[in-house]
């Protein structure tokens, strides 16, 4: 039986193809939500653009029939469904609401609708919107369109128990055929002996259907740090590999992952002249309450949301030691070597042969990450970092973030690698932080 979906204006907010995603069913639209994206068309920011986006397509299906009657919207791949913009009755209850709040306003919409329709589900991605519906008796969901499930997300590698000669032989020829158990091209394998498990070896699948043995060289070590445990080396692997077009590294506080995507990237670009330069980027969102206005020029702005990226600069520059390296960061900078950029300037640019790093890509939407990898020119290289359990943007988690959703959904491709990191080795106080707190 056909639902009825009541959709809440977040919902479109964070995605503007939201309206098609709900195939032959009923979607209401409360006049609230209307009212809501005309506040956010005037943005510059992809909240702004979904706005507008949405008031488009809603322009475009007035050309089909009354809003309020309901028009047909098409599916691409099976019957069409139906859009309709509805007001609550003037005699319509409250619910012991605040009629003059919009999110009540919508919630009136939806509970009318559930009283003379079955089938009726609202849709929304505040939770405490989720609440309130749930207690006012509504069937209530997210929006799970663009989520993945974060607890079982590829982690890049897996473990093997094979026998002890199976392991020896990889140390000896350095890869091996591989007709076991079914791998992504670029995922990593711990193999473990059967009879003694701390006899083992660590490879990655390549699209030679050929398991490549990792191991432990003394040019491990790239730009003044070498990885200190297996998931580092695996990182470190995917991000020297110009094969690898995009890397998407998930871990905790102090794992390593901006750290290793910069020694990386200082190597390819300054040794090894695989890319042109380095370009660094990660989203404007502050932790706790935000401090207001800043003076400057973008520069000078951009400064204070990039000291964490100086930060892990200074000590690569200089081995972990504690002398001043600006000089050095500006050289780079001012050489257009390195570029410092805020993901809201990427939008409509085309980027070649860089080496790109989105750091704390867990607080972007799927469609601000596919925004930003569609700026891939040619020979460029993307990685993106995060910790998805330190999540700042209200209407995301760690399902539905572009991170995660980047790298469940790309784990196909041979051009693209994941690894998920474990163990924080920033200090043992940052360890002791990420693990008990």
């Amino acid at each position: 039986m056909p639902k009825i979906f009541v959709l809440d204006t977040n919902v479109l907010l964070h995605s503007a193809q939201a309206l098609e995603s709900f195939e032959e069913n009923t979607i209401v639209l409360p006049m609230a939500v209307i009212e809501e994206l005309d506040k956010f068309k005037k943005d510059h920011d992809e909240l702004g653009r979904n706005a507008r986006q949405v008031i488009r397509r809603l322009d475009q299906l007035r050309g089909k029939g009354k809003l309020f009657q309901g028009v047909e919207l098409d599916h691409p791949t099976g019957p069409p469904g139906k859009l309709q913009i509805l007001t609550s009755p003037l005699d319509a209850p409250d619910y012991g609401l605040n009629m003059s709040i919009k999110d009540n306003q919508i919630l009136q919409v939806a509970c009318h609708l559930g009283r003379s329709h079955k089938n009726v589900i609202f849709i929304t991605k505040d939770i405490n919107l989720r609440l309130k519906a749930d207690a006012l008796g509504l069937e209530v969901m997210d929006f799970e369109n663009q989520k993945v499930n974060f607890d079982e997300l590829y982690s890049g590698c897996r473990t093997l128990s094979v026998p002890g000669t199976t392991i020896d032989a990889l140390y000896r020829e350095k890869e091996m055929d591989w007709n076991g158990d079914e791998f992504f091209c670029n995922e990593f394998a711990l193999f473990q002996d059967e009879q003694k498990p701390s006899h083992s070896a660590l490879a990655v699948y390549k699209n030679d259907h050929r398991m490549h043995l990792l191991s432990s060289r003394p040019d491990d070590q790239v730009w003044n740090i070498k990885p200190r445990n297996k998931e580092q080396r695996m990182a470190l692997d995917l991000l020297m590999d110009p094969q690898v077009m995009i890397v998407t590294l998930v871990g905790q506080a102090g794992s390593g992952k901006t750290l290793l995507a910069l020694a990386a990237a200082l190597e390819m670009v300054l040794n090894k002249n695989e890319y042109e330069r380095i370009l660094v980027s990660r989203p404007i969102m502050p932790l706790g309450r935000d401090i207001g206005f800043m003076p400057g020029d973008k520069g000078e702005k951009l400064s204070h949301w990039m000291q964490p990226i100086f930060d892990n600069l200074v000590y690569l520059m200089h081995g972990g030691k504690k002398e001043p390296s600006d000089k050095k960061i500006d050289e780079l900078i001012s050489s257009r070597k390195l570029e410092l950029e805020a993901i809201t300037y990427i939008r409509g640019r085309s980027i070649p042969s860089q080496f790109v790093i989105i750091d704390e890509a867990q607080n972007l939407t799927p469609h601000e990450v596919k925004t930003i990898i569609s700026r891939a020119g040619e020979g460029t290289k993307m990685v993106l970092t995060g910790d998805p359990y330190q999540i700042d943007n209200p209407y995301l988690d760690s399902s539905s973030n572009g991170l995660t959703y980047a790298a469940e959904r790309l784990k196909k491709l041979d051009l693209h690698g994941h690894v998920t990191l474990y163990k924080s080795e920033r200090s043992p106080l940052a360890a002791a932080a990420a693990e008990y707190l």
